[in-house]
């Protein structure tokens, strides 16, 4: 889990987190250059390995949760997301029963932050059904980052789309269960709200997969 300024929701996401009933459980939370209270809120987790880095961006976090974990299956969550209750057993379960699984992922839901001010609220529109999700809720073998590398940093949003699609043309394998397995917080501070010229970067990575995928047919 990296986190940047969640003071307001890191402690949510965390207990989601604990209250799963799959053990063992190991949470890595890195936090990237928090300004706020993010470091005390992670560090009064017993169960939380805490990690402080300068601030690089999510794409430097992630990679360094990478670094510290010690599991064969890495779940993700963002530090202002919810896994949803129960979801992470029954994940597992698919997982361990299908040894030629690389990649899990559910759907997500969601939901406005409760926190909002109505004005704000009316213009932020989460989707009214649940999505595929290719982040909140993903659960992938460990040894799958050996063979596709790890997170690109040049990447400001999408560096789970750009590693996925990555995986995939490795021949990575994949299942997306029916199941809402997490819900995403809309809020004022979501990275594609507060960035919206990084939103660019959806399509750079369109074209890089597309590009990469002709030079292998040639």
């Amino acid at each position: 889990m990296p986190v940047y300024d969640r003071e307001s929701y890191l402690a949510e996401a965390i207990e989601s987190l604990l209250a799963q009933s799959y053990r063992p459980l190991e949470i890595v939370v890195v936090d990237d250059g928090s300004t706020d209270a993010s470091a005390a809120i992670a560090q009064r987790y017993a169960e939380v390995r805490y990690a402080y880095q300068p601030h690089g961006g999510i794409a430097v976090a992630r990679n360094h949760c990478l670094e510290l974990a010690r599991g064969a299956y890495l779940a993700f969550l963002d530090s202002d997301d919810l896994w949803e209750p129960g979801a992470l057993t029954r994940q597992m379960e698919v997982l361990i029963a299908t040894p030629d699984l690389d990649m899990l992922f559910g759907h997500v839901v969601e939901f406005l932050s409760p926190e909002l001010d109505p004005q704000m609220a009316a213009q932020l529109r989460p989707h009214p059904e649940p999505m595929p999700s290719r982040g909140p809720g993903a659960i992938i073998r460990a040894e799958l980052f050996q063979r596709v590398g790890p997170f690109r940093t040049e990447w400001r949003l999408g560096e789970f789309i750009d590693w996925h699609a990555r995986a995939t043309e490795l021949g990575a394998t994949s299942r997306v269960l029916p199941d809402v397995v997490a819900r995403r917080r809309v809020h004022h501070a979501n990275q594609s709200v507060a960035q919206p010229d990084s939103r660019a970067d959806y399509l750079r990575i369109l074209k890089a997969s597309l590009d990469r995928r002709r030079n292998d047919q040639r």
